[in-house]
């Protein structure tokens, strides 16, 4: 194999491919990236077994050939090269060894055998639709906050992405909750989404998606199966094992009367919480938010730092209420909100509270309370 092929092309490539391979791996293949060379493209692929990241980029392919190398060793040198570099390729096989050079820069790196990389096979995928980049972006940037990390609960490690109807309008929704908050976002159904079933995406597959993302991508391509889902987007495709679990029966903890509403600027909000968290303990984190008709009053205490106190000007027109929360999950919510409001919906101290943005109908969040 010999190829050459731009440093900052190259880059882009491992950047995404190599952020799939663990550090520590007990296979010593699942630490390489598999390097394909073909026609007048370089094909880059990774993968933990959970997981497989393909990526092809253009390349003067003198030789075509395959090999792996150490993805994180790999991407360390091609970041360290100088901008604007030609990255040159030789991978002698009776060697087992790719030489890379650019510019004055010179490297000898060992390689393992293409034939013992892992095929991660995607299999049958017999739902299959198209999503713009911008709304699959949005999907996820406001649900993965409230994804758990408690292993015990694995179904919850994920986001379920499902189709559901909301007032008689079929949307798609993507939900995740650790038990403490939720989030439930959706948008309008695509076509050939109708007949999907419910799956758990896992978390770092949510993660390694949205790097994906960042890019100049219009639109992304998902096909999926109970098992297995797929996103091809542009030039790049992962392929995801998804969760094997049940997801709970989220609509019952969403609760449908709270009828005392609170709705107060979302920015100033968020920094008086932050101001007032500073004193709270590092372990429980409590805020506890005074509603009364004349406005609403954030406060904390801590035995070891003191207390803090904050009013700040809302709308609010019930009986006063003292609600407390985890000021950590609240500002997650905050940060959530695009519009210039935040509303509350609050039934009492005990019941979960609704928080919904005004200017996104297809976004809810629901927080459960504290005490204070």
């Amino acid at each position: 194999m010999k190829l050459t092929i731009e440093r900052a092309v190259l880059l882009t490539a491992l950047s995404h491919v190599q952020s799939v391979v663990e550090r520590r791996n007990t296979i010593p293949i699942l630490s390489n990236v598999l390097l394909e060379a073909e026609g007048d493209k370089l094909a880059l692929t990774a993968t933990d077994l959970d997981i497989a990241v393909v990526e092809k980029h253009p390349a003067k392919v003198s030789k075509p050939g395959a090999t792996t190398v150490a993805a994180h060793t790999f991407y360390d040198i091609v970041r360290k090269l100088p901008e604007g570099a030609e990255v040159e390729l030789t991978f002698t096989a009776a060697e087992q060894r790719l030489d890379l050079r650019a510019g004055r820069s010179s490297f000898k790196l060992s390689c393992l055998p293409k034939e013992d990389f892992p095929v991660m096979a995607a299999g049958e995928l017999p739902h299959g639709f198209t999503l713009p980049a911008d709304q699959l972006r949005r999907l996820i940037d406001k649900t993965r906050f409230a994804i758990s990390t408690e292993e015990t609960r694995y179904y919850l490690n994920g986001i379920y992405v499902h189709a559901a109807s909301s007032a008689g309008v079929p949307m798609l929704r993507a939900v995740a909750t650790d038990g403490h908050r939720l989030a439930r976002v959706e948008s309008p159904l695509p076509a050939g989404a109708a007949g999907m079933p419910g799956v758990i995406v896992p978390r770092k597959t949510v993660n390694e998606l949205r790097k994906l993302l960042e890019g100049s991508a219009t639109e992304a391509r998902i096909e999926l199966s109970e098992t297995k889902i797929r996103f091809a987007i542009g030039d790049l495709v992962l392929v995801s094992k998804l969760i094997d679990g049940a997801f709970p029966e989220y609509e019952r903890v969403i609760p449908r009367d709270n009828d005392k509403v609170m709705e107060v600027d979302s920015k100033a909000f968020a920094a008086a919480v932050d101001r007032v968290a500073t004193i709270s303990t590092e372990k429980s984190r409590a805020v506890k938010m005074s509603l009364k008709p004349e406005g609403i009053e954030l406060s904390a205490t801590s035995p070891d730092q003191g207390s803090a106190s904050e009013q700040l000007t809302a709308s609010y027109s019930s009986a006063p209420i003292e609600v407390g929360y985890n000021s950590r999950y609240l500002l997650d919510i905050a940060g959530q909100i695009e519009g210039e409001n935040a509303r509350f919906l609050l039934a009492d101290a005990l019941a979960p509270t609704v928080v919904r943005d005004p200017s996104d109908d297809g976004a809810l969040y629901v927080l459960m309370p504290m005490r204070v």
